[in-house]
């Protein structure tokens, strides 16, 4: 047998090698055929190959289980039990860029199934092999690096905590200065997620001095970059007021509050996220941002904005109400309230009518002027029907009534209550009664008012258990009028006067 013909088998057989991996990896971006391919054993196949002496055979293998893994847990799971994942960091280390790209993919795709699998991961040792690679030249081999790092510790604080002492955060703070958009992008989704998790891993990206770069990118015409961004900032700022004066310091207001009006609908609710996170903190924190007009904006933003992307700012106007009666006022005169009534009367799902709810709370509660403002907004039925509703889940019913309750306990304004005297449950009820009984005392207008709507004749409607609050309050409204007229509207008054009538003896 001549050498050639030596050489040819040698030829044919990596050729087919070749046309194997490059085949299975175009079958595995389908997910159509992944089942197939895992009964057909191709773990075991794909495996040997990650180690073939020919480089394109090695990457497109770890491409295909990469693809694989990607799909779902079970595929992944089976790339851990193969023993492929130490394989794939020894050559993490060892091979050329477009094998550390595909190999940093496979660790990624494993990772981001589950805490247990991203665990697995890390304790075959990848995060110092992806750290060697976040300190490459090649921009992409740092990219899937960061991205490999990122799914790791999204999962939970054990694993970021893993992360973080492996050297990571120094390394993604010096890749959102490349110039590289990709890799920008990816190094601050990292950072985001490693800083979500607690105060003290945030405090470790506030200390490699992570927020100073990331505001410079807010106005970057980038969107995607944009987000993560955003997102990075606001997981920092949620921790802690120190964090989040930090943020404030960085100066990226007022310009941040422009990206309110961004085209891209998530940059415009990590914004508004960034925000919440901030004045959730203080009241001082969120006068910084109303003195920029960060509350006019966030009503701007929730009258452009439908569904979910609402939610933020929701709650930024329920947080900056919360603090103080000046702020509440604040959102007052902004036109905060009507703009709340159309999210409420517009959105389909409990958890944003429960946030609403919870938002007209804190502005309501503070003084009979605040309260004035919720009620001309005909907010009150609204709240009373969400509590009623049979259909409206456990947290929105508490919410509603919780609501209803705090801002009625503060309102004067009478033309809102008098609907409820004819529809609350008796432990809402007693509130109204009680307002009644609190101005009706001091004001003629208003008490001859309440006769002829008929309001005084419902209150004699109501039973109430002697001694209980609710008779005292109904005593209370009672003393305000002469006793022949309240005589007059208690039921029964008119068979007593045919009694009397009948009883009547002319002379």
């Amino acid at each position: 047998m001549s050498q050639r013909q030596i050489l040819q088998a040698f030829e044919q057989y990596q050729k087919a090698r070749t046309q194997f991996v490059q085949t299975v990896a175009d079958l595995a971006s389908r997910p159509q055929n992944t089942e197939t391919l895992q009964n057909a054993g191709v773990m075991s196949l794909l495996r040997p190959l990650l180690l073939d002496a020919v480089p394109t055979i090695q990457q497109t293998a770890a491409l295909a289980l990469g693809r694989l893994a990607n799909y779902n847990d079970d595929l992944a799971e089976a790339v851990v039990k193969g023993d492929i994942l130490p394989q794939l960091v020894y050559s993490l280390a060892e091979q050329n860029r477009f094998y550390k790209k595909a190999a940093a993919f496979v660790l990624r795709a494993v990772a981001k199934h589950s805490p247990e699998l991203a665990q697995a991961v890390v304790d075959c040792g990848a995060l110092d092999a992806l750290v060697v690679s976040l300190e490459e030249f090649d921009p992409g081999v740092k990219e899937a690096a960061a991205w490999a790092i990122s799914y790791i510790a999204r999962h939970n604080a054990q694993l970021s905590q893993a992360v973080v002492d492996a050297g990571v955060v120094p390394l993604l703070v010096l890749c959102i200065q490349e110039p590289e958009i990709a890799l920008k992008r990816v190094a601050a989704s990292a950072l985001s997620d490693i800083a979500k998790h607690s105060p003290e891993l945030a405090q470790t990206i506030v200390d490699t001095g992570a927020i100073a770069h990331l505001a410079q990118m807010i106005l970057n015409p980038d969107a995607k970059l944009k987000r993560q961004v955003f997102s990075a900032l606001s997981q920092i700022a949620k921790h802690s007021v120190d964090v989040a004066e930090m943020v404030v310091e960085a100066e990226i207001f007022p310009a941040a509050l422009v990206c309110l009006k961004d085209p891209d609908e998530y940059v415009r609710k990590n914004v508004a996220t960034l925000i919440r996170e901030i004045t959730k903190h203080t009241p001082e924190l969120s006068q910084i941002i109303v003195n920029m007009g960060g509350v006019a904006a966030v009503i701007d933003y929730l009258g452009d904005s439908k569904g979910n992307v609402r939610l933020p700012g929701i709650m930024m106007l329920g947080y900056v109400a919360a603090h103080s009666e000046n702020l509440a006022m604040a959102v007052i005169v902004s036109k905060g309230v009507p703009q709340l009534a159309i999210c409420l009367e517009e959105e389909q799902e409990d958890h944003l009518k429960a946030a609403t709810a919870w938002a007209f709370g804190q502005i309501g509660r503070h003084t009979p002027e605040h309260a004035r403002a919720v009620a001309v907004a005909n907010v009150f039925p609204k709240l009373l029907n969400l509590y009623l509703d049979t259909e409206s889940s456990e947290d929105l019913q508490v919410k509603a009534k919780k609501a209803l309750k705090s801002v009625l306990q503060k309102c004067t304004y009478l033309p809102a209550l008098e609907p409820l005297l004819y529809e609350a449950p008796s432990n809402i009820l007693k509130h109204v009664i009680c307002q009644f009984s609190k101005v009706l005392p001091h004001d003629s207008k208003a008490r001859r008012l309440f006769v002829t709507s008929g309001g005084l004749k419902k209150v004699q409607e109501i039973k109430a258990e002697p001694g209980s609050a609710i008779q005292e309050y109904i005593n209370a409204v009672n003393s305000c009028y002469p006793e022949e007229i309240v005589r007059y509207y208690s039921p029964g008054y008119s068979e007593t006067l045919l009694e009397r009538i009948e009883n009547y003896q002319p002379v």
